[in-house]
């Protein structure tokens, strides 16, 4: 907005409104004279023409024209400067004199049809006026006054022209006059508001623009000059003010000046502090280092003799024994069991401290995982004689992609903690849902107890490290103290958090939530419980979750469930409906509740035969002595719905088993396979043949581009270090000149830090995954990748057990368990164990083989004879390659054996060979390995030796 300045509003003030009140004076009167000089010619003409008008009478009733010639025109040079014509017109409208013979008397005379005037009447015309005046006969007889007045007798009339230029030259006059006189005071004003301004305004620009000046750091700037008035002391406040800052000013920079030294000895003590702080700090990170590394030794060395105690504990508790050594042997192993449980909970928190925890992303069951985790924590239950029960909602989905492992050890954590500090009641778990999509599910696991629960303070640091509530608490119950912590930053690494509510001596919930991928592929077997629909079950269960829990299991596979919650409801259930199918009994197992239980049994029997229990028990014997009562089965709590099943559906003679697997299709594509290990190619190509009708194999990159540029595949896998041509080379020419440019190229690679799996996505390569190959991951990315829908059945299809009806040749595959072959070590070794699966690792493990292979026993065979036969060699060049220094051969070397070691099943040998790609790839030296390679050897003669043995026994077998 634009501001005003001091010059314009001096003229505002001063020469405006001068010239608006002179110009309205002006007007004013200028106006008044117009009208007076207008009036006055009127009053004027008024008077000439009306005596003129009197004195006419007699001269034209006597039609005397000499005399009225005589009067009008004396009359008109009387008056001879305004008038121009004087006329005197008869009753017709016929000019009778004039005193002007030139004159325009048609203007003078009155229009055609109008009447003459009975009084003066003025018409105006441009310049002149036109006064027309009756001439009365006054002398007339008339009967009365009346008449008279309202019809006077008119012998004619007289007009006179009136000249208007002389007054109009008069008003015109005074209107230049008027505004004259208003220039010129408008003139004189502004001379006096120039002055002012001269005298007021220059001088405070003046000093407008030295504060200015001044502002900008131009201290020596002043006002100069003799000003007028307070203008004069404004002038010497400001000189004044200029002065003070600049001597405010130099004694500032005085101040700067040595507020530098000093900042200047400061930054050179700073420097010294920092060099020792830099010093500090590399001692510190070198002795963190030192630490990481010791713990990570240290746990991994106090394992590796903790799984020989336990597994040796048990071998041991497998032989005779007294019940005194039984007793003590159980109490080392779970002794051992513990101190295993610490020693994992301190790596991983050592492993999230470091930010080195990975979470991954592998397809799994929730209810399965759910379900395995839960059958590790109740015996824990059982043995306190608790309520554990789990409460899944059944619209949640069961297939998902992430990391199942961390998922239960979460739920282990908090379930294993409710159990802890809950003495009597129930440990209850809820699995929800708080968003749903169709790629990304957001999940909420709820673990409830009705234990001590916590105060406020002890709510303040639940979740730090090394502590528990308090110290009374951990003598009394035990524990790292990591657990928490363990689990609030798994969950948020899965994308979710963790929290609670707590009330002391009320309980505790706890929840956490995380975020998983949804499967669209259906990884397990489904339940077939069409058999089961329909059915009537009666289910007593006194405890309100579990009773909700597996209520809503039976009424989503549509059995007719009618729950009670007393003996009393039980009864007159029964009195009131005998067609009941199955009688589903959840009892507790105390000595006087059994004894309860076991007439319970024996009293429905007679109308239900079909009886099932649920009890918090686990003991074999205990489920046998009750199924010898009368009971079909004998469940440990908490109920789930594939060990249900189960028990409640017929099972069929010969074995064949109501629980159909998901008959598998070959898809009708063609994959390449690229890999420069014969064995490694083989196995691929004998997982893929699984899953699809054709493979094609190339044994390096240069083969694989000659193949693509002949033919089209629907996906190519891809090894990475190949001799001829490397995986990366060979990507790019097929993207370049082939069939295959838009075809999916997936790498396959034994080992790769995370900074390189990045690196092959950004080479073009649209996915990843790692050997070994995972048959599930390797399913889910035929589905992904190949774009293709054959995986699971379409709603249209006819069911499994339609299937099975219709097609006699299409049988449910038998459950097989795989042959197992154990191979001990006649030393411990070590192994990077399971946090909850305290069994040993040998040295070859044939079970893991077989799964690797998928139970595929001669490929598994062939395989560990493969490796056999290269190791000698590959042990004489990794020596050479060492004592050469050769990194990249060494590389190489290590590399090839690692993927070697995928899938032949000895786990010792390939975890050293992993840890030693790793640490090359991250730039260590060999010599800095120089332990690593020791323990490498060690575990590769123990395989050269054992591993003849063992094929030996698999032929005999």
């Amino acid at each position: 907005m634009h501001k005003i300045s001091l010059k314009d509003w001096v003229v505002l003030l001063t020469i405006i409104p001068t010239t608006l009140i002179g110009l309205g004076v002006a007007g004013y009167f200028s106006y008044s004279r117009y009208v007076e000089l207008e009036e006055f010619l009127t009053l004027r003409s008024q008077s000439i023409i009306e005596p003129i008008a009197i004195a006419s009478a007699d001269p034209i009733i006597n039609k005397d024209r000499e005399k009225l010639r005589h009067l009008i025109g004396f009359a008109h040079r009387s008056h001879a400067n305004i008038v121009k014509s004087i006329a005197v017109f008869t009753k017709d409208n016929q000019i009778f004199v004039t005193s002007a013979y030139h004159g325009d008397t048609n203007v003078m005379r009155i229009k055609a049809g109008k009447n003459i005037p009975q009084n003066t009447h003025l018409e105006k015309l441009d310049n002149y006026l036109i006064f027309r005046t009756p001439i009365i006969d006054e002398s007339h007889q008339v009967k009365n006054l009346e008449e008279l007045k309202g019809n006077p007798t008119i012998v004619g009339y007289i007009a006179m022209q009136i000249d208007r230029d002389k007054i109009k030259y008069r008003q015109q006059s005074q209107f230049l006059i008027a505004f004259s006189i208003v220039i010129f005071g408008s003139l004189l004003s502004a001379i006096f508001a120039f002055q002012l301004i001269k005298n007021v305004t220059r001088p405070v620009t003046s000093m407008v623009n030295a504060v200015d000046r001044i502002r900008e750091g131009k201290l020596e700037s002043r006002v100069s000059g003799q000003l007028i008035g307070e203008l004069n002391f404004l002038k010497n406040g400001i000189n004044a003010m200029a002065q003070s800052l600049g001597d405010y000013h130099d004694e500032m920079q005085r101040s700067i000046d040595q507020a530098t030294i000093d900042l200047r000895e400061s930054l050179e003590q700073f420097e010294i502090q920092n060099v020792e702080l830099d010093i500090s700090k590399r001692k510190a990170q070198d002795a963190n280092r030192v630490k990481s590394e010791f713990l990570a030794n240290m746990s991994h060395e106090l394992r590796t003799p903790l799984n020989g105690v336990i597994g040796f504990t048990r071998q041991v508790l497998k032989t005779p024994l007294s019940e005194t050594q039984r007793d003590y042997l159980q109490t080392i192993e779970r002794s051992a069991n513990s101190l295993l449980a610490i020693i994992n909970d301190i790596l991983d928190f050592s492993k999230l401290d470091a930010d080195k925890m990975i979470i991954e992303n592998i397809p799994f069951s929730l209810r399965d995982s759910v379900e395995e985790t839960l059958t590790l924590l109740a015996p824990i239950a059982h043995q306190k004689n608790l309520e554990l029960s789990l409460r899944i909602a059944q619209q949640l989905p069961d297939f998902l992609i992430g990391d199942a492992m961390r998922i239960k050890q979460v739920i282990i954590n908090l379930a294993n903690n409710a159990i802890k500090f809950t003495e009597k009641g129930l440990v209850s778990i809820d699995i929800d849902s708080e968003h749903i999509d169709e790629k990304l599910a957001v999940f909420k696991i709820t673990v409830t107890d009705t234990g001590i629960g916590m105060n406020s303070e002890q709510q303040k640091s639940i979740f730090e490290a090394f502590g528990q509530a308090d110290k009374s608490i951990t003598r009394l119950y035990g524990g790292t103290g990591l657990g928490l912590v363990i689990s609030q930053r798994l969950a948020r690494e899965m994308h979710g958090d963790i929290g609670f509510i707590t009330e002391e001596n009320r309980g505790s919930t706890f929840w956490f939530s995380f975020q998983c991928e949804v499967n669209p592929l259906p990884m397990t077997s489904m339940l077939n419980t069409k058999a089961l629909a329909d059915k009537n079950i009666l289910y007593y269960e006194p405890i309100t979750h579990s009773r909700m829990a597996t209520s809503e299991i039976l009424a989503s596979w549509k059995m007719k469930v009618t729950p009670v919650t007393s003996l009393e409801q039980f009864s007159n259930a029964l009195a009131q409906n005998n067609c009941y199918d199955f009688a589903l009994i959840g009892h507790d197992v105390t000595p006087s509740a059994l004894t309860d239980l076991k007439k319970l049994i024996a009293s429905v029997k007679p109308q239900i035969s079909a009886i099932h229990l649920a009890i918090n028990s686990n003991s074999p014997n205990l489920q046998e002595a009750l199924i010898a009562n009368g009971a079909v089965s004998c469940l440990s709590k908490p109920i789930t719905p594939s060990r249900l099943c189960k028990v409640l559906l017929p099972q069929p003679a010969h074995g064949v088993k109501l629980l159909p697997e998901v008959v598998s299709k070959k898809i009708p594509i063609k994959v390449l396979a690229v890999d420069d290990n014969d064995a490694n190619l083989k196995l691929i190509k004998a997982l893929l043949l699984e899953q699809v009708s054709e493979v094609i194999t190339a044994s390096n990159g240069q083969e694989a581009v000659t193949l693509c540029q002949n033919e089209k595949f629907a996906l190519i896998f891809m090894d990475i270090q190949m001799p001829v041509m490397d995986g990366v080379t060979a990507l790019k020419a097929i993207r370049s000149n082939t069939f295959n440019e838009d075809t999916a190229i997936i790498a396959v690679t034994a080992h790769a830090l995370s900074s390189e799996k990045e690196k092959l996505l950004v080479e073009g390569f649209d996915s990843y995954i790692t050997k070994p190959l995972d048959e599930t991951m390797l399913r889910h990315t035929l589905y992904e990748y190949g774009n293709l829908e054959l995986f699971a059945p379409r709603p249209d299809e006819a069911s499994s057990d339609d299937k099975l009806s219709q097609d006699s040749d299409i049988l449910p595959r038998a459950e097989t368990t795989p042959e197992v072959i154990d191979v001990i070590s006649p030393e411990p070794v070590q192994a990077e164990a399971n946090p909850y699966d305290f069994g040993s690792i040998e040295v070859i493990n044939w079970s893991l083989a077989l799964q690797r292979t998928g139970n595929n026993s001669e490929l598994a065979k062939e395989m560990l004879d493969g490796l056999l036969q290269s190791l000698p060699e590959t042990k004489v060049n990794i020596e050479y390659a060492l004592n050469n220094q050769d990194t990249e051969r060494l590389k190489t070397l290590i590399h090839k054996l690692n993927g070697a070691c995928c899938y032949t099943g000895v786990p010792n040998l390939g975890k050293i060979t992993h840890q030693i790609e790793t640490a090359l790839k991250n730039g260590e030296n060999a010599e800095a390995l120089e332990p690593e390679f020791f323990e490498f050897f060690e575990h590769l003669d123990k395989v050269l030796h054992q591993a003849p043995q063992t094929l030996k026994i698999l032929s005999e077998s």
